[in-house]
């Protein structure tokens, strides 16, 4: 589920790319904070997959509770208008299973 996250994560960082080229100013400030926010979730796959190989599923349950806040946190960005709603949804749901997923190694 981890490589899901990262699969899922970089389809969306080139859909930010794609949708900065034709952005109000409002909406460009919205996907600059998602690219923030991606850049972020990310960095917590590569820790979340750290602690799986380590055999720290703590750590990995953090992690991937971190995507579903950085996920949240792009979708706040534009006020209620995010063209990257659906995108949110999944990240956020994937984030919960890995969570659970990770938990049951606890």
């Amino acid at each position: 589920m981890v490589d899901v996250i990262k699969s899922k994560a970089n389809i969306i960082v080139n859909k930010i790319n794609q949708l900065s080229g034709s952005s109000s100013p409002d909406q460009k400030k919205g996907l600059l904070r998602c690219v923030s926010s991606y850049n972020s979730i990310l960095i917590d796959v590569l820790l979340a997959t750290q602690a799986l190989q380590n055999e720290n599923p703590k750590f990995a349950v953090e992690n991937a509770n971190y995507v579903g806040e950085d996920a949240d946190g792009c979708e706040n960005a534009f006020s209620g208008k995010s063209p990257l709603t659906a995108e949110t949804k999944v990240m956020r749901d994937a984030s919960a299973i890995t969570s659970a997923i990770c938990k049951l190694l606890l």
